[in-house]
């Protein structure tokens, strides 16, 4: 059994069906980089898996055996980390308080071990001179990576990245892509929807196009960018590769 798998998952929205019969698996350490036009499924899936949408009418989801489904929340938050396109940081809290406070709550660290292990992370990203400073006070890109820090300070399992730096600006991507390339060299398993072509060619172990809910194509890089096998995927990367070029 693959270290994550999803098998035949369905996901309605109403009647509108968001998920259709999505399979697919990987090992830790893998990059799997997801893209497709914009309402595809693609955001759905990795919310999916952390369990922001859903439930599922049919089909399941397993990390290293155990059903996303029935995994207590607390588990499931501690070895699944995700990072949003919108940050998600607590605005009244101070850079170093948002990377503490999900370690004592969740983990029930201490104050002193989860400000150290805060610490250690904001060096790591390049931050550790903004942490008594509030995300107001930070650029986009620069609020991105203490997201990035809040989601590895609870040591995952598994990285999920939704469009992590399509809400930023052209300077500050390549920053955030910095730590994304440092993170997948250490050896972080990765799920990450993003349109960065260039990192999906560098980094990633598989690259899968969703179009309206399905996965049309899964496959390496090499053979995904050089030889798609489906005439849609051919398209979009004729679309965007046309468009970042």
């Amino acid at each position: 059994m693959a270290f994550f798998e999803a098998q035949a998952a369905n996901l309605y929205y109403g009647k509108f069906h968001v998920l259709r019969d999505v399979s697919l698996s990987f090992e830790k350490k893998d990059i799997t980089v997801v893209c497709g036009p914009s309402g595809s499924g693609k955001s759905t899936l990795i919310r999916a898996i952390n369990r922001l949408a859903g439930p599922f009418a049919d089909g399941r989801m397993t990390l290293d055996g155990e059903n996303l489904r029935t995994m207590p929340a607390r588990d499931l938050h501690r070895r699944i980390g995700m990072v949003f396109q919108r940050f998600n940081l607590f605005q009244h809290l101070k850079v170093i308080d948002n990377i503490t406070l999900p370690q004592r709550r969740v983990l029930g660290r201490s104050r002193a071990e989860a400000h150290e292990r805060a610490l250690a992370l904001l060096q790591r990203v390049g931050l550790q001179d903004k942490a008594q400073a509030y995300p107001i006070q930070l650029s986009g890109g620069q609020q991105q990576r203490v997201a990035i820090c809040r989601a590895l300070a609870m040591d995952p399992e598994l990285m999920l990245f939704d469009e992590p730096t399509s809400a930023l600006d052209p300077e500050t991507v390549g920053e955030v892509l910095q730590v994304m390339r440092d993170l997948a060299q250490s050896g972080m398993t990765m799920l990450v929807v993003t349109h960065e072509m260039g990192f999906a060619r560098e980094l990633a172990t598989s690259v899968v196009f969703m179009e309206e809910g399905r996965i049309v194509e899964h496959a390496s890089p090499e053979t995904f960018f050089s030889e798609p096998r489906e005439e849609r995927t051919r398209l979009f990367l004729q679309q965007i590769l046309r468009h970042t070029g």
